[in-house]
């Protein structure tokens, strides 16, 4: 299926936002939620004594999905839910420091059911999930829902097969058929939601068995209810406690609908709905997720702030960058563009550019510079164009923060795009700040690197008059002209309220 550039960097969103709202909440997992108001930070700790912005199972589990859906498998299949349950497998035997209790029971029963002989690691792992849920009254637990955002990027474009894969794997662990339609729902949210650039929080109710479809709209329509949510000291602290997949879906619903979307850049919705999420309380890392599934799946990657990217990680020894790639192999069917990103370490440019770094106009601590940039000596890099891991012209620099940024004169392309500049701007500002030398670039510095450099000397306090003049007067390459270039003007309008 072939996406448009705003639809990649919405499934990209998906993976890397959902990863954020469970590092933002792991800090407050069954404890005191932060205060209304209180923005919640990425401190790490929590239930598994978790670094600041490691993520915990809700996201492990998820990578679990995410690296068999990003080999282009159909994961209705066998051998897909086959390599799926190996996965969790691997993960559970690297002893995580925060399982739960329902997931922990189906995996070690079937590790040791593999251990006596047999085969068939998805059938097996079914089969316990199955034997679980029929011994118990309540077996209907979060730990499927949270996990299943990778899973609506596998089949954008088919929603039945959709349906049917977000049940199955599902069913790896639970076998309660109410968490295989809180997945059912959430993943055709999120497939909706990546292609048409709206929250679809509803799209799925279709794909639900009859008998059951009418309670899910109660739930549901219980959870938009914006007036009822904001009528509670916390919105949606109603869903509480909230490690039933019902009422986890509905926590994250209610976080969404209630938090309103800014009129100035309007993508920070997903941030402040991801603190919403966290505030609910109780399974704060969970809701905040799958919360996460579906803002990421609206607003998009370039929508979660630069210092977010930075910390994310978490097994199997990923980062917020690696999470991107997978997403974007996966709604490819496996394969990278036509440069080989995201699976080269050097992606390779033909672009003629100098080769020469421009120290900015107001601090010779930032470089400008291209693809082609070599004899520079930074710390950290940001980087606004396409890069791989080994891109020559980091040379050796310990850090780099990629920034989303199309040179595109179409108003789709950059969704985000005020947002997007100040966020880059931000994050040389925040690099600077430790002491880091910087080189910021894109493929040739005609407009996205300029761009940001007037972004920064704004942010540092200069007009952006004198911020243009001086950075088109250093920079020779700047074009000086286009809707990236002009967006800057944005950022120093005194109307337009603080960011």
């Amino acid at each position: 299926m072939k996406l448009t550039t705003a639809q990649h960097d919405r499934a990209a969103g998906v993976l890397l936002a959902s990863a954020a709202g469970d590092a933002l909440g792991v800090p407050y997992e069954f404890s005191a939620p932060p205060a209304p108001a209180v923005e919640a930070a990425m401190t790490g700790g929590g239930l598994g004594n978790f670094a600041p912005g490691e993520w915990s199972d809700d996201t492990s589990m998820a990578v679990a999905i995410a690296r068999v859906a990003a080999a282009g498998a159909d994961l209705t299949t066998a051998p897909a839910l086959d390599q799926i349950a190996d996965s969790f497998l691997q993960w559970h035997r690297s002893n995580p420091p925060d399982i739960g209790i329902q997931t922990s029971s189906v995996l070690r029963a079937t590790r040791n059911r593999l251990t006596s002989g047999e085969v068939g690691t998805g059938r097996v792992m079914a089969e316990e999930a199955a034997a679980y849920s029929a011994a118990r009254t309540h077996s209907a637990g979060n730990g499927a829902l949270m996990r299943t955002a990778p899973v609506a990027l596998a089949h954008l474009d088919d929603r039945d097969r959709l349906a049917q894969a977000a049940r199955a794997v599902a069913e790896l662990t639970h076998g309660d058929p109410l968490a295989g339609d809180s997945c059912v729902l959430w993943c055709e949210a999120i497939r909706a939601t990546v292609l048409e650039g709206r929250f679809a929080i509803t799209a799925g109710l279709d794909l639900l068995p009859d008998a059951r479809r009418a309670k899910w709209q109660a739930c549901l329509d219980d959870a938009l209810d914006v007036d009822r949510n904001r009528s509670e000291r916390v919105p949606g602290e109603r869903f509480r406690p909230n490690g039933f997949t019902v009422t986890a879906l509905q926590a994250a619903v209610a976080a969404i609908v209630t938090t309103e979307v800014p009129e100035r850049m309007p993508c920070r919705h997903l941030q402040l709905a991801l603190h919403s999420a966290v505030r609910i309380g109780d399974d704060t890392d969970t809701v905040a997720a799958i919360a996460g599934g579906l803002l990421g799946a609206r607003w998009g990657a370039s929508a979660v702030p630069w210092r977010w990217r930075r910390a994310l990680h978490g097994w199997p020894g990923l980062d917020g960058i690696e999470l991107v790639s997978l997403a974007a192999l996966t709604v490819n069917s496996g394969q990278p563009d036509y440069k080989g990103w995201p699976a080269v370490g050097v992606v390779p440019y033909s672009e003629w550019a100098s080769s020469n770094p421009v120290p900015h106009p107001y601090d010779d601590g930032v470089l400008l510079g291209t693809h082609a940039t070599r004899g520079h000596e930074v710390d950290a890099v940001v980087s606004m164009c396409r890069v791989g891991r080994d891109q020559e012209c980091f040379a050796g620099a310990n850090e780099v923060i990629h920034s989303r940024l199309m040179d595109s004169e179409d108003p789709a392309a950059n969704e985000n795009l005020e947002f997007t500049l100040y966020d880059a701007a931000d994050a040389v500002c925040g690099l600077r700040e430790e002491g880091k030398r910087v080189l910021l670039h894109c493929v040739a510095a005609e407009q996205r690197t300029p761009s940001v450099a007037v972004a920064y000397g704004v942010l540092l306090g200069h007009s952006i008059a004198d911020a243009r003049r001086d950075v088109r007067t250093a920079l020779a390459s700047t074009r000086g002209w286009g809707r990236v270039w002009d967006a800057v003007s944005g950022l120093a309008d005194p109307a337009g309220g603080d960011l």
